[in-house]
């Protein structure tokens, strides 16, 4: 995370509990660093906004910082994406319940040279499993965010304990998939990312898509509300209007499945909530 964000967050952190209340009509949510960058968590609160009269704002952290930020109590909301964490989190009593809202996927990234010879592979486990043998160099963000978790599940079923000269631990990985990806870029070395950033940053990188379309690699974003009776400061009521108006197939879903479209010529998520899956299954 940024300084600046840092600083901006602390502020926000320590004043919160006293400036605000359920039902004042502001909801603060804390939200994984890759939707926060890819611009579509700013849109989504804007339209919200104007559909409702309630504000949102966010602040963006790894997954495994973001659910840390959560259990301090005051967050209402978090959008993140580790599924072990999660679970972990709603278990401790921390978060209500895990609610679908949208997916991508990651993607394998190196250098067109593609020293290692993983290029094409429909394995993921079996393309990290090769770059281990070749100890062609790896950057990861080493952060236990969302990204780097998915990263690890994906090493360990490859059968490989990274760790040597050739795996690099990126010491700024906190501060997102952007960064992380310019910095492999830079060092022109292999990493995992997820598939909005590697679309919003390709006209500046030289690094390319090497692996891809393994189910292995789908990246599934949640909503978890914080649990009110755990914290009665939460704004439970604004809470559920938002993430019912994000969930809703002619809502929030409409605007996550058209999200990038126009500049990328591609959506860089697509809808996942449960009533978005039912009216789709309706339609068939």
């Amino acid at each position: 995370m940024k300084k600046t964000t840092v600083l901006f967050f602390l502020a926000v952190l320590f004043s919160f509990p006293v400036l605000l209340s359920a039902g004042d009509g502001f909801v603060f949510m804390a939200s994984t660093i890759g939707p926060v960058d890819s611009g579509i968590v700013n849109v989504l609160e804007d339209q919200f906004e104007k559909d409702t009269g309630i504000r949102v704002r966010h602040v963006g952290a790894g997954t495994g910082a973001t659910l840390n930020i959560a259990k301090k109590g005051s967050i209402d909301l978090v959008m993140v994406h580790a599924k072990s964490l999660e679970e972990k989190f709603v278990s401790e009593g921390f978060g209500t319940q895990r609610i679908d809202l949208m997916y991508n996927d990651f993607v394998i990234v190196g250098p067109p040279a593609d020293p290692a010879g993983i290029k094409g592979m429909k394995s993921a486990a079996d393309a990290l499993k090769k770059i281990a043998d070749k100890k062609a160099h790896f950057l990861t963000r080493g952060d236990k965010s969302g990204t780097h978790v998915a990263e690890l599940v994906i090493w360990e079923k490859a059968g490989v304990k990274p760790s040597g000269d050739w795996y690099k631990v990126y010491e700024k990985g906190s501060e997102g998939n952007a960064s992380t990806l310019r910095e492999a870029d830079k060092r022109s070395v292999y990493t995992l990312i997820d598939r909005a950033t590697f679309l919003s940053l390709q006209k500046e990188i030289k690094l390319a898509v090497l692996v891809e379309k393994d189910d292995a690699l789908l990246n599934f974003i949640t909503l978890i509300p914080v649990n009110p009776n755990k914290f009665p400061r939460v704004n439970e009521k604004d809470t559920m209007v938002f993430v019912n108006w994000l969930t809703d197939p002619g809502k929030g879903q409409l605007i996550i499945r058209d999200f990038g479209k126009e500049k990328f010529g591609s959506p860089l998520f697509f809808p996942n909530s449960k009533q978005w899956r039912q009216r789709g299954e309706t339609k068939k």
